[in-house]
Formats: structure tokens, sequence, C-alpha cells
């Protein structure tokens, strides 16, 4: 995996090169990014780029990345990218280089077994990274859920978590000597799994052997321990920008006719953009407005049969659902106070549906809508009942536009 391979963030990628360019690069760095940034991609880029043959990673005439830091006018040769053809380069971008390790939240596989390590799971994990290389946590735990070669017992009952016995694997395996050449990196996914355990690898992180660096790769920095988090360079990365987004997109799917109202929806997010790609053909505008015209009516009895359909859909189609109400939501209120050549592009239903939406809520009320939305999505992805969810969901948005009934269809 190459830097050419990551969407935008050219500042960010910048910056991870001149660290190692001037011989700056941390023992333990933070890649912070919001889920579907692809930070994990920048990580394992940044790692082939650390170990490529062309740059030095692997014994070559190049100096020691941590050698002597180079004086401020000093010129340094930065190479542009990995060259992705040495053995180091093929080996990192299968996700086999001996020293390139990761850890990551997993699943115990049963109640006989206490002990569980990432790599029980490296077979799996390698699968989900070049399968779905901008999914977040849910989707790697729901993979492993429904794996067969994980073989995990009574899987909707368990939690990911990384757990001491990883730490003190951790701790065995960077205390060994790089396999190959003089660096061996450890890529630590989602550190905010790590609980009080995590505090056993303070020293490592702090004083590592020569040529190890620790990369966590995170979203959510008031997760981490913050022992842990004092002890690393931090680096946001930002998602990228929509012209970014829908630029990727029209490449991968060149027969798209919606990139421009996917990219809209997802607002940065590759994650949300590739899911809405993969789902287009479901029609959530009609089944918002069915669902709205239930509620004005207050027709409890079509209520449970829609709320029903909607619980078969699964966790993933519901998110989307809710995404896509939120999204015309947010075109309702644009349109409402935005000069005309400042609203968003947008099809010729949702201009309709977002202009109808408008004259039955308030831009108050469109935005405590959009709130319980939200919550119910963070609520699904942490496995709430969906059934007992939207059937909630119903009544507070029934409470809060009981007062401006107007229905949707003609």
């Amino acid at each position: 995996m190459q830097f050419a391979d990551i969407i935008g963030r050219k500042k960010q990628i910048t910056q991870l090169k001149e660290m190692v360019g001037h011989n700056r690069l941390p023992h333990s760095l933070l890649l912070l990014g919001k889920e579907g940034s692809g930070a994990l991609k920048i990580a394992i880029a940044f790692a082939q780029y650390i170990l490529c043959e062309k740059n030095g990673g692997s014994g070559s005439s190049m100096p020691s990345f941590f050698g002597e830091a180079a004086e401020p006018d000093e010129k340094v040769s930065v190479r542009d990218d990995s060259c992705g053809h040495c053995s180091s380069c093929v080996k990192v971008d299968k996700l086999i280089h001996p020293d390139l390790h990761f850890s990551y939240p997993v699943l115990k596989r049963d109640a006989r077994h206490d002990r569980v390590i990432s790599t029980d799971y490296i077979q799996e994990w390698r699968q989900f990274v070049f399968e779905n290389p901008y999914g977040n946590v849910t989707d790697w735990l729901n993979f492993l859920r429904n794996s067969p070669t994980a073989k995990i017992e009574s899987p909707q009952n368990k939690q990911g978590n990384i757990s001491a016995q990883e730490c003190e694997d951790i701790l065995h395996k960077l205390s060994l000597k790089p396999f190959e050449g003089e660096y061996k990196i450890l890529i630590l996914w989602m550190p905010e799994f790590l609980g009080k355990d995590g505090n056993r690898l303070l020293k490592l992180i702090e004083e590592p052997p020569a040529g190890t660096v620790f990369i966590f790769v995170a979203e959510d920095e008031n997760l981490i321990l913050p022992t842990i988090l004092s002890r690393t360079l931090l680096l946001k990365i930002p998602l990228p920008e929509n012209e970014e987004v829908a630029s990727y997109l029209a490449k991968e799917f060149p027969d798209e006719s919606n990139i421009n109202s996917v990219v809209s929806i997802a607002e940065g997010n590759i994650r949300e953009a590739l899911r809405l790609i993969q789902v287009k053909e479901e029609n959530w505008e009609r089944t918002i407005r069915d669902w709205l015209n239930l509620i004005v009516k207050n027709s409890v009895e079509l209520q449970s049969k829609w709320i029903d359909e909607i619980n078969q859909l699964g966790r993933e189609k519901q998110k989307q659902l809710l995404l896509y109400f939120i999204h015309l939501i947010q075109l309702s209120v644009k349109a409402g106070i935005l000069p005309p050549e400042d609203v968003p592009a947008m099809e010729e239903s949702e201009k309709e549906f977002a202009h109808t939406l408008g004259k039955m809520c308030g831009i108050e009320i469109l935005e405590e809508m959009a709130k319980e939305l939200s919550d119910a999505i963070y609520f699904i992805e942490r496995n709430a009942n969906s059934k007992m969810l939207f059937h909630a969901l119903t009544i507070r948005l029934r409470y809060l536009i009981k007062e401006k009934c107007l229905i949707l269809v003609q």
C-alpha cells in the first residue's frame, strides 16, 4: 500500500515523509482520524514507506531514521513514495512482512480459552483489510462474528477487547530484533479498546528498543488512556474533501450516476460513501416519505408493520436509512437559510422533499429531529434492539412534528 493509494491528505502525507527525510521519525506516533478517514490505510502506507528498501528500511546505505536530525538549512532527499516493487514493499502490501506487526480488538473464541491475542485472527484481519480498508471497528467485529474460520462460540454475546495477554504479546514481539532490516513497526488499531492493562506498554513506548516504531490509529482521543496519549506524537488525519472523494468514486464506479448525492451524504466519510454506493438500489426517500406519512396520520397499526419491515433490514441498512434522513434534513435547513446559489445541488425529488419538509417543520424542530436520528445511529452501532428503537424514535418524531401535520406525498 502506497501513499499514491490514499485519497487526498497531501499535507499530512508530506509531514510523514519529512519525518523520515529529516531523521525526525518519532518512536510513538498517533494518527487520529474520524471513521471513514482511511487513517489505517495511511498507517500501512507509512509503514511500507519506512520499510521500503529504496528508502533505507532494510539496511541500505541511506542514513538511519533514528540518527542525528538534519540541520534546518540542510538539504535532505525525501522520496515521494515507497517503491512498491522491492521485497519489503511486496510483503507489506500483502500484510506478511515479518517486521510489521498489528494489534487490534478481538473476541474470545469461547469460555474455555481465556487467552486471546490479535495474531489468533491474523488471517481474518488480512482479509478484512483487503476487502474493507475503510471499515470501522463495528465492521471488523461483525466480520469476526460471521467468519467461519474464526470459530467464535456465541459471537453476538461477546465484545471486542485488547487484552492483557495482547499487551504481553506486544512486549515479547517488540523485544526481538528485526528479522530483515533495521526497523520493526507495530500498528495498534483502535487503542480506545486498551483498558488499564495498556499501562504495561508505557515503558516500551517511552523507551523502545532501537529501530522500534509504534503507530497508533484512533478515532477518539478522549477514549485513549491519558498515560499512552501523553507519550505519542499526535498527527490529526482530516476527512478528505468532497471533491477528492467524488474523484475517487468516479474512477472506482464509472457507471454510477448518483456520485454527487452520495458524496453530499457521506461528507468526506469514505466508508459511508462506499456503503451508499453498495446499497444504491434502496429507495430510502420513498421509505422515509412512507414513515413520515404514517407518523403524521398516527396510524399505529401501519407504523408497527413499517417498523417490522425495517427490523428485517439489518443494522447497516438501518443506519443508511437514518443517515439519508439526516441528509434530507440538512438539505432542508440549507435550502431555508442559504441564498439559492449556495444551496447544494440535489435531485429534483430531493429538492421537492426538502422544500416540503421545511414547510412542515421549522429549523429548530429539524435540528432536534436530526439529533434524535443521530442518537439512534449511535445505539444501533451498539447493538440496541432495533425494533424497540424505531418504535421509540417514531413516538419521538410524532411528538416533534404533531403541530405541523402536512402529508408529504400528494
